[in-house]
């Protein structure tokens, strides 16, 4: 693979200089993340939070889009938006728009149960809105998502799936099918001990509480019963990744698998849950590959 065919010289002698000396990333270095501003920010509801960030490359397009939802335990206390930015620009460079979306958390009004969810669905039919405007070909969309925005990727591929009677229920939502998780919490039935040691997060917070028209709030919130749904997910993850350790990607690319939905696993050798998501890390090249695989794009050389 030829990195100078992806980034300029001065970010390609960081990338380089990272991968002969850096230790594995960790959160203070997360937070550091940032990269190029948005070609432009397009709202899609009131709310502070409810916005996305289009990037646009160079030339006419059509582009392929990488959609982004940003993690950070579903929570505004580990950034979001900004840090993915980093990421947006590498994939500009390498000719995808992307798609950053913010969303409202849990410690917002009107986030968590149903509102992050609900922001999901106004964010890709603002995408959907903008291809008349820009070249964006959005027959071509990876939804990639970091940790708490691997569960939402990995819930939007299950969104045709939703019953009727749920709040959360959109008829003919816009089709995505390829989703990238990075270090994804997504089973949120079968996770809910590690989703509380490692984000402090509880089930009511994410799925709502029970009553009696919604009994089963994993029923429309939990992509791992959302399936099979037609999607194809690659479950990254950092080798060293503790917050989504690589048995959370197995055991979820197994239970996709018996459903009839395709699913791989992808291990980052010698990556924290930070490295999966910077494009100056050492394993930002194969988190690439998987991207652009994923969009079906030429193989990076």
């Amino acid at each position: 693979m030829r990195l100078n065919r992806l980034f300029p010289a001065a970010v390609l002698g960081a990338i380089l200089h990272c991968s002969a000396i850096a230790a594995p990333m960790k959160l203070a270095d997360y937070l550091a993340l940032s990269g190029p501003a948005p070609t432009a920010t397009v709202r899609y509801g009131s709310a502070p939070s409810q916005y996305a960030e289009l990037f646009l490359p160079a030339g006419g397009g059509p582009f392929p889009v990488a959609l982004l939802v940003h993690g950070g335990c579903w929570t505004k206390e580990f950034g979001g938006i900004t840090q993915l930015r980093n990421m947006a620009g590498a994939l500009v460079a390498r000719g995808i728009a992307v798609w950053n979306v913010e969303y409202r958390r849990v410690d917002e009004d009107g986030g968590g149960y149903p509102g992050m969810y609900l922001d999901m669905h106004a964010a890709l039919g603002a995408l959907a809105a903008q291809a008349p405007r820009h070249p964006l070909d959005v027959q071509r969309i990876v939804a990639v998502g970091h940790s708490a925005g691997g569960q939402l990727v990995q819930w939007i591929a299950g969104r045709s799936r939703i019953p009727q009677t749920s709040p959360l229920y959109r008829a003919n939502p816009l089709k995505v099918e390829r989703i990238v998780s990075l270090g994804g919490l997504a089973d949120l039935r079968n996770e809910a001990a590690l989703i509380k040691t490692s984000c402090d997060r509880d089930t009511a917070q994410l799925a709502g509480t029970p009553s009696v028209a919604r009994p089963d709030v994993f029923a429309d919130t939990n992509a791992a019963e959302l399936m099979p749904n037609g999607s194809r997910t690659w479950l990254v993850t950092g080798e060293l990744d503790t917050i989504s350790p690589p048995r959370v990607a197995h055991d979820y690319a197994r239970r996709a698998q018996a459903a009839g939905d395709r699913a791989e696993v992808v291990i980052l050798p010698q990556a924290s849950h930070y490295d999966e998501v910077a494009a100056t890390s050492p394993a930002w090249p194969q988190v690439l590959g998987v991207i652009e695989r994923a969009l079906d794009l030429p193989a990076t050389r």
